[in-house]
């Protein structure tokens, strides 16, 4: 008698990855969307605008900043932030082969 729950349905392939690459390319995502669009294209926008405002993709943005702009621009500090420390997290993971956390192949 086979327990199903303990053989997995495809038998594990090692394809020889590195699992430090998602950490790398998540923390970078989270940097370029926090610091850059949530603080700088935020305030760049904010800081341009005429008196009147400008409208960009149906967004209006003023020239004052008002709450809206400042929890995006509170919100893109604290992503980056955290994709700043899932970089240091990959550069602290030692290289290995790509395996699924918890198993034990």
């Amino acid at each position: 008698m086979v327990d199903l729950q303990e053989t997995p349905a495809v038998p594990p392939t090692d394809y020889g990855g590195d699992e430090r690459s998602g950490n790398f390319l998540a923390g970078a995502t989270l940097i370029f969307l926090g610091w850059g669009l949530g603080v700088l294209v935020n305030l760049g926008l904010h800081m341009v605008a005429p008196t009147g405002g400008l409208t960009v993709a149906g967004i209006w943005f003023g020239h004052v900043v008002g709450t809206y702009a400042w929890a995006a621009f509170g919100f893109g500090l604290m992503t980056g932030a955290v994709g700043v420390g899932m970089l240091f997290v990959g550069q602290a993971t030692p290289k290995g082969r790509l395996v699924l956390p918890g198993t034990d192949y």
